[in-house]
């Protein structure tokens, strides 16, 4: 079988690198989004579909079975296969799933990113030194390797993707592809619920999705948003019970 990671915004793929060190696998894949610590193809428009396409792309040239895991728009990525290509997966893990009930609303910064100043803030973003990034982003929880990173890597093409990803998906569009999930064929599935994680709808919008889309939940006490960071044991922990239930 195939592990395999994506990770999301503003990240590289060195977010689950102490998260792979616990697991101790070596059928763990890391895939990193155009963009996102990889290169931008010519031509990609970096809208929520052509991450969809993309990661299909990635998932068809794998052997199966494949347990799909995905944080922060990496999740977001997953489900949207799971809504659209269940023939990949063998399961699927999100730790944004509260993102799909209907009630979510963006949080301030995907508003900004959204609006029409979107390319003025990332562009912001872009030329900051890079030792203020990494220390922003340790500030909210990166540890100091992974936020080097990722701060090396935000740069102008970078922003391009942030700002059309995040403007392809202002509601009601999480809302439909929350619809689309529902609906399709079942892959056994977690929602990861990281109780200090501000981004995502909270626990009680995780649980609610979690229950349309027929997904068994964890409660991860007391981590935020980079939870494979901030406890990579207790992480790894987590995704090896689910993998090893499926067999």
């Amino acid at each position: 079988m195939t592990v395999v990671l994506v990770h999301g915004n503003p990240e590289t793929a060195a977010i689950w690198d102490p998260l792979k060190a616990e697991l101790g696998r070596s059928d763990v894949i890391a895939l990193s989004p155009p963009g996102f610590g990889a290169p931008v193809p010519d031509g990609f428009t970096a809208t929520s579909d052509a991450y969809l396409a993309w990661l299909v792309g990635e998932l068809e040239q794998l052997d199966g079975p494949i347990d799909l895991v995905g944080h922060d728009w990496g999740g977001g990525h997953v489900q949207r296969v799971a809504a659209t290509r269940p023939d990949l997966i063998r399961s699927w893990c999100s730790d944004i799933t509260g993102a799909a009930d209907p009630d979510y609303v963006w949080h301030d910064m995907a508003q900004l990113w959204q609006s029409p100043d979107g390319e003025a803030a990332v562009q912001a973003m872009a030329a900051l030194p890079v030792e203020d990034r990494v220390a922003a982003f340790v500030g909210v929880g990166m540890t100091p390797e992974a936020a080097r990173s990722c701060a090396e890597a935000a740069n102008d093409d970078m922003g391009r993707c942030i700002v059309a990803l995040y403007r392809s998906a202002a509601q009601p569009a999480m809302a439909r592809w929350g619809q689309e999930l529902e609906a399709a064929e079942r892959r056994p599935a977690l929602a990861i619920v990281a109780t200090e994680d501000p981004y995502t709808g909270g626990e009680a919008m995780h649980r609610r999705a979690a229950e349309r889309f027929g997904a068994d939940v964890v409660i991860l006490a007391g981590l935020g948003h980079w939870w494979m960071l901030q406890d990579p044991a207790q992480g790894a922990d987590v995704i090896d019970r689910f993998v090893a239930g499926l067999d």
